[in-house]
């Protein structure tokens, strides 16, 4: 696979004089799930905001195909699903499709709906919405504009259980159907090993990368096969002996 996110010398900081990102490098694959785990604190989301443009970077590139990242080419899900209630599903889905021609918009919001299985429920207004619909529409319009880059922040944190497995799996149909590299921002180490091709783990402050891991796992996977338990016990492994590092490092 070609490169397709590079990221070289990241560097961010707030008010205080240490750096509360990087230097950061990391390169990742086109079309493939990155999860990005770590321990609050470790400058997960803090790199997400930086390449999705809601932060300015204090050094270093992040570089997409060779070119800074338009923002045109990205599209954000947060653990809020932050709808517009004052418009339907079908609009919410839609908010993004106004270059299209008014065919063309609800063919592209017909399709999504009917991968997440929100097409009976297009006419419903975000108050009507479990939150797990919720979280569904806000994939579906993320993903409706067709980005190349997609970036999820936690998106299924304040979900039940059962719910978060079942939006496990609508997302993965959607990457299967529209293909854009995710980055997925997460503190479960099992959604990281269901989802992603591609473990980093972060750990700080500042964040950094202290680990890559590529899980040779089929799928469908699953959580209960040895395989699956295997890597789960090497990434407890990993984020304990960090944690163990920044305890003797106090």
């Amino acid at each position: 696979m070609a490169k397709l996110l590079q990221i070289s010398g990241l560097v961010k900081r707030f008010e205080a004089a240490r750096p509360v990102v990087g230097p950061l490098d990391l390169v990742l694959e086109s079309g493939r799930i990155t999860a990005i785990i770590g321990r609050s604190g470790a400058g997960k989301s803090t790199l997400l905001r930086l390449l999705a443009g809601l932060e300015r970077a204090d050094g270093g590139t992040a570089r997409f195909d060779g070119k800074p990242i338009d923002p045109a080419d990205v599209g954000v899900v947060f653990q809020e699903p932050r709808l517009m209630p004052w418009l339907d599903v079908a609009g919410n889905i839609a908010f993004g499709l106004h270059h299209l021609r008014r065919p063309e918009r609800a063919a592209a919001v017909a399709e999504v709906l009917e991968i997440v299985g929100l097409t009976p429920h297009s006419g419903k207004y975000p108050k009507q919405l479990s939150g797990g619909m919720a979280q569904r529409v806000a994939l579906a319009r993320a993903l409706a504009v067709r980005p190349r880059l997609l970036l999820l922040d936690e998106p299924f944190s304040a979900l039940d259980p059962l719910t978060r497995l079942a939006m496990q799996e609508h997302l993965l149909a959607l990457w299967r159907h529209y293909g854009p590299t995710i980055i997925l921002i997460s503190h479960d180490m099992d959604e990281a090993l269901a989802l992603a091709d591609h473990i980093v783990v972060l750990d700080g402050p500042p964040g950094r990368v202290v680990a890559e891991f590529g899980p040779d796992l089929p799928h469908p996977r699953r959580r209960t096969s040895p395989g699956f338990q295997r890597w789960h016990h090497r990434l407890v492994a990993v984020l304990g002996t960090a944690a163990r590092e920044e305890i003797h490092a106090i």
